[in-house]
């Protein structure tokens, strides 16, 4: 798990709590139902009126991965496909399909069945190509949902403004009333950019960045598994996924993994060769 997206929240909201504080502000100010729900069910609603309401389901169900983020990265997978370019290199390339009942990955899965069949590589590579071009498109739909309700929040929050203005103007003949109205009436405007700043983008961002490392996974993945059916060797299939990857663990890490991956050679020497 990634807490990246939960430690932001907390600091976000953790430095506007210590600005109302240090202002002697009021929270319940703040917290005022009417310009509250008018923000976050408008926003949504012309969120989803901007899309389809499959983009609007996709959208919530990509919420846990915000949160979660992804389990396994790309550097992750590395150790697995050079275990299997030892299977295959050890036993041949029908026993990967040994494998496939095993393996939770389903894009990997996809990759060890289609080299068991003895699929054609390019053909191969274009089935795991359209695959990433989908993951990439739906990717897309979620992060696009978020960020547009980042954009439509702020524009939201100032239509609550103007409405709660136009009813202060009906109290001009009560001004001892005038200055808690026009606090509240801004209110919809701070929830507005709050709303934006603090949630939508952030999510919108979060789900984009999360889709890059996927598809990066799943380029990874591919690029291993093609080496794998044209018979490389495994150190070089660890070698060229390792270059690969953006995001690499520290050198101490990286050198555990090398260890593990590493073989003893099991040739006997060579007798020598003496002179007639």
């Amino acid at each position: 798990m990634d807490p990246a997206f939960l430690i932001g929240l907390v600091l976000a909201f953790g430095g506007l709590l210590a600005m109302i504080g240090l202002e002697g502000a009021s929270l319940s100010a703040l917290l005022l139902p009417a310009p509250m729900v008018l923000v976050f069910g408008a926003t949504i609603a012309v969120g989803i009126a901007s899309g389809t309401l499959r983009d609007a389901v996709y959208a919530v169900k990509s919420l846990p991965r915000v949160v979660r983020g992804d389990r396994r990265t790309a550097y992750d997978m590395i150790a697995t496909v050079v275990g299997y370019a030892e299977k295959a290199r050890a036993e041949g390339l029908l026993a990967l399909e040994q494998s496939v009942a095993d393996e939770p990955d389903a894009f990997l899965t996809q990759a060890l069945q289609g080299i068991a069949d003895g699929t054609d590589a390019e053909e191969l590579r274009t089935v795991m190509e359209d695959e990433i071009a989908s993951t990439a498109a739906r990717n897309r739909v979620a992060s696009k949902f978020y960020s547009t309700l980042g954009g439509f929040a702020p524009t939201v929050g100032i239509i609550g403004t103007v409405v709660s203005l136009t009813h202060v103007l009906e109290k001009l003949d009560s001004p001892d009333t005038l200055g808690p109205l026009i606090a509240a009436a801004f209110v919809a405007t701070l929830w507005g950019l709050l709303s934006a700043n603090f949630i939508w983008l952030p999510i919108g961002g979060r789900l984009q960045r999360l889709g890059e490392l996927e598809l990066e996974r799943m380029t990874l993945l591919m690029e291993g598994m093609l080496a794998v059916q044209a018979g490389a060797p495994p150190h070089f299939v660890g070698e060229r996924l390792r270059a690969m990857v953006s995001q690499r663990p520290a050198e101490k890490q990286k050198a555990k993994e090398k260890k593990k991956e590493a073989r003893p050679a099991a040739e006997p020497a060579a007798d020598a060769v003496t002179a007639p």
